[in-house]
């Protein structure tokens, strides 16, 4: 056993706590300095939670600061385009609601049904382009603006074989409309992008976004109404965009947003517009005189079917009969001939109609299978046009030419 005097003693007890002195100050700074800096996450984040999960209440975990980042003015070049013809336009859709009045058993007036779409605003005196069956049958019909306002509409005219009507309303004196002007769709090209605002699911004013996915589509909309050359889009239309704006990424008119295709009632991304080449001129007709003036062929017409040719002996099941010519008219002159046969047409309510006539097949091209081709046909030439004709008679193929009259 080693012995130490006493001044050895009180030598290493102090070397011994400069020591430990220094072992201590070393930890410290170790833990500080590595925290500071975050070079020890794991460690960090061990202790902290150690130690809020000791008993000591008075020692709390530093709450952590989320930084959020700024987004103005970070917007693509077509979030720009889609942002400025939004403002643009918008307020220059309208929305339109219908009610349709009846009367009960006690012949009190009720209202028997409503209906709502869309509309533009296309002259700052109140006028307003739609769709017919927007407001087909409609009793009253109520046009809301952007700001609120609400307005009661007229109908100026409408245009069953384009499906565009032309409403008005009066605006309050201090109310300044916007507009939207009308562009170009001859000009169109498929994959061009188109913009629709409407009024989907009373949803007010509503922006899709999209591109043309077919031109030059003839469409039936009902059943002696084919409206030709529509415009078919991918944007999103819905139930009561119906009369709204297709533009193009200048926030001009190039179609009126006008059918849907879909088994389920909602867009299924085929939407189909009327070219805007279509409703400039149906619009002009129908704010001077209330209707459109187009050139017709003065004669009736019956509907050829499968059963009349089986009796009459025709080769043709499709077609339009010529029944009467009116005497005199310019298709007189240009040779149309009509029935001499009269029989009995019909079941429980029998028509006489008379065969033996030509049967129209074709008009300025476009194969005539029916009356709605037929109108589709002559939906764009107005009075003094010149068609070609082809007629089935006696078995045989014959070109027309005529003039159209009122």
């Amino acid at each position: 056993m080693k012995l130490y005097t006493g001044n050895q003693v009180a030598f290493y007890s102090v070397l011994s706590g400069i020591a430990a002195g220094a072992l201590f100050t070393a930890g410290f700074f170790f833990f500080t300095d590595r925290n500071s800096n975050g070079e020890n996450k794991v460690a960090s984040e061990t202790i902290v939670s150690t130690i809020s999960n000791a008993p000591d209440k008075n020692i709390r975990e530093e709450t952590p600061v989320l930084e959020v980042a700024s987004n103005s003015g970070n917007y693509t070049q077509d979030e720009l385009q889609n942002i400025s013809v939004y403002e643009k336009c918008n307020e220059a859709v309208v929305n339109i609601t219908t009610q349709t009045m009846g009367y009960n058993w006690f012949l009190e007036p009720v209202i028997t049904g409503s209906g709502s779409g869309s509309g533009s605003i296309i002259d700052k005196r109140g006028y307003v382009v739609t769709n017919v069956h927007v407001i087909e049958d409609a009793t009253t019909i109520n046009i809301s603006l952007a700001d609120g306002s609400n307005y009661e509409g007229r109908v100026i005219g409408k245009d069953v074989e384009s499906d565009i009507a032309v409403l008005k309303f009066d605006p309050d004196p201090k109310t300044e409309l916007k507009t939207i002007q009308f562009g170009a769709s001859d000009t169109l090209k498929v994959g061009q992008k188109v913009i629709a605002i409407g009024n989907p699911f009373a949803l007010e004013r509503t922006m899709t976004t999209g591109i043309i996915s077919g031109l030059g589509r003839p469409i039936q909309e009902s059943t002696n109404v084919i409206i030709r050359n529509m415009i078919q889009t991918d944007a999103a239309i819905n139930p009561g965009n119906s009369g709204g704006p297709l533009l193009d990424s200048q926030g001009r008119m190039i179609g009126i947003n006008t059918i849907i295709y879909s088994k389920s009632g909602s867009s299924s991304g085929v939407g189909f517009a009327i070219p805007v080449s279509t409703a400039r001129r149906v619009v002009r007709d129908l704010l001077a005189y209330g209707k459109v003036n187009r050139g017709t062929i003065q004669a009736s017409f019956v509907q050829n079917t499968s059963r009349i040719a089986a009796y009459a002996g025709y080769k043709i099941s499709t077609g339009l009969l010529v029944n009467k010519v009116r005497a005199g008219s310019l298709a007189a002159k240009a040779g149309l001939k009509g029935g001499t046969k009269a029989v009995q047409y019909g079941t429980f309510n029998p028509q006489t109609i008379y065969l033996g006539g030509d049967i129209i097949i074709e008009v300025d091209g476009i194969k005539i299978d029916g009356l709605a081709d037929y109108y589709s046909a002559l939906e764009d030439k107005k009075p003094g046009d010149r068609v070609n004709i082809t007629v089935y008679r006696d078995g045989h193929n014959i070109g027309l030419i005529m003039e159209l009259e009122n």
